[in-house]
């Protein structure tokens, strides 16, 4: 465990409670790490990863994320573009967007930024994206090579999920976790992660609540990772005394940012704890870059 990572919390009554895993502290130590790899990279290379983020229209929120994306590459020295589509664009002609960054040897990386119009698939859209330039690890066939553990190239929440767990310095093997959510971009990519460690890992979702099971698997969970999007779902006395809780949910309550999980009372019962904001969204952005400089060094082993 780095300890510069974690902050001891005191409450009111003097009692020592969860030491929060601060994303912000957490995704610094990877940039400097990830800058002294390029530096490297562009040294023996003479450049280093060129990445896209496609963008169709141009929503507000989708924007200030894709800045934050550029200031986070540009502190690395990864050279970021934003190609910025039209809303009116087909399916068939963003398709056809896609296949020109794949022939482009000059492009390493390329995601695709949500939101995107409903008459995009973006799941078809996905799968056209070179599986050495997916910068989300969302190509099938990068999903299946995860699952076999033949890949570096992974989903970004989930990655950040496990560089949080790491810090927290907790050792997985035979630990009980237990993941509420089984998305497709969280829940079950991290269950894979975890796998790889040795972890005994439960998958909870909306059936688990429907049999009235949800708050014992909690109870038992060593490492608990929520990421639903409901606001206060799960209840700080729940959780396991000393347990990992890895809040993934960001949901607006009036004019705040909340997590899924009732963080004041968690935090008492909790060994560690990620704060939202603050926690997981730092450091997931660190993840996309750490993709990136992946799918470049896949694309130039394969020059070599």
């Amino acid at each position: 465990m780095n300890v510069l990572e974690c902050e001891n919390q005191v409450s009111r009554d003097g009692r020592m409670t969860a030491k929060i895993l601060d994303g912000k502290i957490i995704a610094q130590r990877l940039k400097d790490q990830l800058k002294e790899e390029v530096d490297v990279l562009k040294k023996k290379h003479g450049r280093g990863p060129r990445l896209v983020n496609v963008m169709i229209g141009d929503n507000h929120s989708a924007c200030a994320y894709a800045n934050s994306q550029k200031k986070v590459a540009e502190y690395i020295g990864i050279e970021y573009d934003l190609l910025n589509l039209s809303t009116e664009i087909t399916q068939e002609e963003f398709i056809e967007e896609i296949k020109k960054l794949n022939s482009d040897s000059a492009v390493n990386g390329i995601m695709i930024h949500k939101p995107i119009p409903e008459h995009i698939d973006y799941s078809k859209v996905a799968d056209f994206v070179d599986i050495n330039k997916d910068l989300e690890g969302i190509n099938v066939a990068n999903i299946g090579k995860m699952i076999l553990d033949q890949t570096k190239i992974i989903p970004c929440t989930p990655a950040s999920c496990m560089e949080h767990i790491r810090s927290s310095g907790i050792n997985l093997r035979g630990k009980e976790a237990v993941i509420v959510g089984h998305s497709t971009i969280v829940g079950k990519p991290l269950s894979l992660l975890l796998l790889n460690e040795y972890a005994t890992v439960t998958v909870c979702h909306i059936a688990t609540s429907e049999a009235g099971k949800l708050v014992e698997h909690i109870q038992k969970a060593d490492l608990l990772v929520v990421a639903v999007g409901k606001p206060g779902l799960i209840k700080g006395d729940w959780i396991k005394p000393g347990a990992v809780v890895i809040d993934v949910g960001i949901n607006r309550v009036d004019s705040k940012i909340v997590g899924d999980v009732e963080f004041d009372s968690a935090k008492n019962k909790a060994g560690y704890i990620t704060p939202v904001p603050g926690g997981v969204g730092p450091v997931t952005v660190v993840m996309l870059m750490r993709n990136g400089i992946e799918a470049f060094k896949v694309q130039i082993r394969g020059k070599e």
